[in-house]
């Protein structure tokens, strides 16, 4: 049995046969008289000053977690730019393939992604029904498949950067 629940029988029977002994005390007197005969309060303040500090501990570790999804944000950032001046400076000089000890990296083609050129003059099946919404990945795949599109085409394939660390 845990001291909280042992305190608790303990207050509670202490406080009903106090009752029983003089029915007519008053709540407070009543209440002033069990506190003194029992630790139940003591250890409810302990409890609730263990809970006070674990949510301070929340708290700061909120605040740290903040930071470092912050510190996250810009580690991620760093190395997008890395890759992009890697992949920049491989396409320029034409190197497609990069081996090192711990990697390999190699430029490949991309995929053409679409590009809307007049919205206009695309056909009406490559909307949705309703409320007007160019279905791109359909209009994207027929592109692909050599189709002619008033209004859409494909762009240039961007060179893709690829690093493997197996």
């Amino acid at each position: 049995m845990s001291t909280l629940s042992f305190a608790t029988i303990q207050y509670t029977a202490i406080r009903d046969r106090i009752r029983a002994l003089d029915p007519k005390i008053d709540e407070q007197t009543l209440a002033d008289s069990v506190e003194g005969l029992t630790d139940v309060h003591e250890i409810l303040a302990a409890i609730l000053r263990g809970a006070l500090s674990d949510e301070a501990l929340a708290t700061g570790l909120k605040c740290r977690i903040s930071d470092m999804q912050d510190r996250l944000n810009r580690l991620q950032d760093r190395a997008t730019k890395r890759r992009q001046i890697a992949k920049d400076a491989m396409v320029e000089l034409d190197l497609t393939k990069l081996t090192a000890p711990d990697f390999t990296a190699s430029i490949r083609t991309g995929i053409p992604a679409l590009v809307v050129l007049n919205e206009d003059e695309v056909p009406k099946t490559y909307w949705e029904p309703g409320e007007p919404r160019l279905r791109r990945q359909i209009l994207a795949n027929d592109l692909k498949g050599g189709a002619e599109v008033a209004g859409a085409t494909l762009s240039n394939p961007e060179p893709i950067l690829s690093v493997r660390i197996r």
